[in-house]
């Protein structure tokens, strides 16, 4: 393994109140790593890619990222409502102080990656909640991120949509080869796009299982009816059954 992008030892999280989300957490992503963690409603999911992205801090272990270009896309869009589509996407070269030309070349770039060339002149509220997500994607593309931090961007969007755009997620991955983590409450959306796939258990969140995905970089959308699929599903939701503390 090369060195991680992402790397937690025996990382603890307790809050001021005294109630503790995270206990003994290891985890080390590499570039060429796609994790999904799993785990029930509250078991600190989202505090862990706090704590990754600098949001948060650690109250126990250490915390190592190998990078300074970090991407994050939030479970809602999160965009400005009276800036354009390409505005939006142009907000953290911006906020990077890059020259204007260069800000919007990067920011048409990303829109075309992700598929919404058409669409730079629009508003956020013209669009549908799919093509919004696209353009928070878009918009954290922007800085060529090496570690990329994903929370439940999916979560509220219908099934179909949410397959389609975790088919164009895992195109970019296999094409820009970051180190990904990616929150998710599916456990089929968990394994069809990771590499390895990371349970937690309910509070105190701790890691209960790890799983390899063996299904190498190009996935075609049936695999998540095939027999492999489906038992490594059953692993993994067995696993979140066992850690689960109501």
């Amino acid at each position: 393994m090369s060195d991680p992008m992402l790397d937690f030892r025996g990382v603890g999280l307790t809050y001021p109140d005294g109630t503790t989300a995270l206990q003994e957490i290891d985890l080390a992503v590499s570039r060429g790593e796609f994790v999904s963690v799993v785990g029930p409603s509250g078991c600190g999911k989202s505090s862990l890619l706090r704590i990754a992205a600098g949001l948060s801090t650690a109250t126990r272990g250490t915390v190592t990222i190998g990078t300074h270009r970090l991407g994050y896309v939030f479970q809602e869009a999160t965009l400005l409502p009276w800036l354009s589509v390409l505005d939006n996407v142009a907000l953290f070269p911006r906020l990077a102080r890059l020259p204007k030309s260069s800000r919007r070349e990067l920011a048409a770039e990303a829109l075309t990656t992700v598929g919404l060339t058409d669409f730079g002149k629009h508003l956020p509220h013209q669009l549908s909640g799919g093509m919004r997500m696209r353009v928070s994607l878009a918009r954290s593309l922007t800085m060529e991120p090496d570690l990329f931090l994903f929370d439940e961007p999916f979560g509220a969007l219908d099934e179909l949509t949410r397959e389609r755009l975790g088919e164009e997620m895992l195109r970019l991955f296999v094409d820009r080869r970051f180190a990904g983590v990616f929150v998710t409450h599916s456990v089929s959306e968990a394994v069809y796009l990771a590499t390895r796939v990371v349970v937690i258990s309910g509070l105190p969140g701790r890691v209960v299982d790890v799983v390899d995905v063996p299904f190498g970089d190009v996935r075609d959308p049936r695999l998540r009816f095939s027999g492999e699929f489906g038992a490594l599903s059953e692993r993994i939701s067995l696993a979140l059954r066992k850690g689960y503390t109501p």
